[in-house]
């Protein structure tokens, strides 16, 4: 199997499953600082404050307004709640230069969008591409742990750094936003239900396909 097989051979085991982030996209540009650390469940609990505190109107805006503080307690659930304050307010000054509006941030090109937005403290590259992908319908690849471990163990390419990983996935398949969205939706169902960090290669319906299976044999 070849990397430019994977997003076929997983949806033949999971099927469609569409646009894997949850939420509205103001929703998902907070959830992309709050779940640095943390798991999604935390994040929700986290939005969910928010969303009973502000309303789910103009939440950025409103979000923007509070002082560190505030925000800070309101987002407690999500861990590291201090730093991420910190973080998603420079993130929402960033945006309140655009007067929070979505449509204004697709109009730039993304090259130079994805550069502004890691100019802000506390945005790293999987943060802006999630912000990007799933928030602004930018057709950029998302690169998180679990498509580090899904390469090294079913094709035994072993690349570290982000954008080598980005550019290989995206030098594969084609600019296609909903590809794009499905298939790291698709290479984290399959992460976190086989591919765990203790594999399950005995119960894996891609094991036939797998460097990592194989060498068990």
């Amino acid at each position: 199997m070849k990397v430019s097989d994977l997003y076929t051979c997983l949806k033949k085991v999971y099927g469609f499953l569409g646009k894997w982030w949850p939420g509205l996209p103001e929703e998902i540009i907070i959830g992309a600082v709050l779940t640095q650390n943390t798991n999604w469940k935390n994040v929700s609990r986290a939005i969910e404050n928010l969303k009973k505190a502000l309303g789910e109107n103009d939440i950025l805006r409103k979000a923007e307004a509070l002082s560190t503080e505030k925000l800070a307690e309101l987002i407690r659930p999500a861990g590291f709640f201090n730093l991420k304050a910190k973080r998603l307010k420079a993130l929402l000054a960033f945006l309140k230069a655009y007067d929070f509006d979505l449509n204004r941030l697709k109009s730039v090109p993304t090259d130079a969008l994805r550069k502004s937005l890691l100019e802000v403290k506390g945005v790293g590259k999987e943060t802006a591409d999630s912000i990007l992908l799933y928030a602004l319908d930018k057709p950029v690849f998302v690169v998180d742990s679990y498509t580090k471990r899904l390469l090294k163990r079913l094709f035994n390419i072993d690349l570290q750094g982000y954008d080598e990983i980005k550019n290989l996935f995206e030098s594969e398949y084609p600019p296609d936003l909903a590809l794009y969205q499905e298939l790291h939706g698709l290479i984290v169902e399959h992460a976190k239900r086989y591919c765990v960090k203790r594999p399950k290669c005995d119960e894996c319906p891609l094991q036939e396909n797998c460097y990592y299976a194989s060498q068990l044999k």
